[in-house]
């Protein structure tokens, strides 16, 4: 058995009220209505409400490392167009933050800042050697202040 309640107008009022900033909200900033895995890129790609799309590597995603493209290609929408879901993969990211470079938690975003900087290449390598022709590297400058007045 269901019970009914009657509505006060208070209550009438701030459902109008939170439903109309709702409104406003899903007009004025993009949301996601489409998303897919792009295996030959290793993207993936959301496309917006405004007609925009863009991409991130799945790798860079918090949960979506190593994942296979079977479970990759299962994304969705979530219904308000605010995240992407994998359902698979218990793996929930808000479209802001991906926009913003946000790819998951702090912890998360720690780790791939830190793997970004242990990155080698054959410039760095190359850089590395030079300095260390040169003792190293370069100090700090100290410059020193001398009022003329006081000397």
């Amino acid at each position: 058995m269901v019970k009914k309640i009657a509505a006060t107008e208070e209550l009438k009022e701030k459902l109008f009220n939170a439903r109309a900033k709702s409104d406003a909200i899903a007009t004025s900033e993009p949301r996601a209505t489409r998303a897919f895995y792009d295996a030959y890129l290793g993207m993936i790609i959301v496309i917006l409400s405004n007609k925009c799309m863009f991409g991130f590597p799945s790798e860079v995603g918090e949960g979506l490392a190593g994942a296979s493209v079977k479970n990759l290609a299962e994304v969705e929408v979530t219904p308000s167009g605010e995240g992407l879901h994998w359902k698979t993969l218990d793996v929930d990211l808000s479209i802001s933050a991906l926009m913003n470079g946000i790819f998951g938690t702090k912890k998360w975003m720690a780790e791939l800042a830190r793997k970004g900087g242990s990155s080698t290449s054959p410039a760095k390598s190359e850089a590395s050697r030079l300095n260390g022709t040169k003792g190293g590297r370069p100090g700090k400058e100290i410059i020193l202040a001398i009022d003329e007045d006081e000397a």
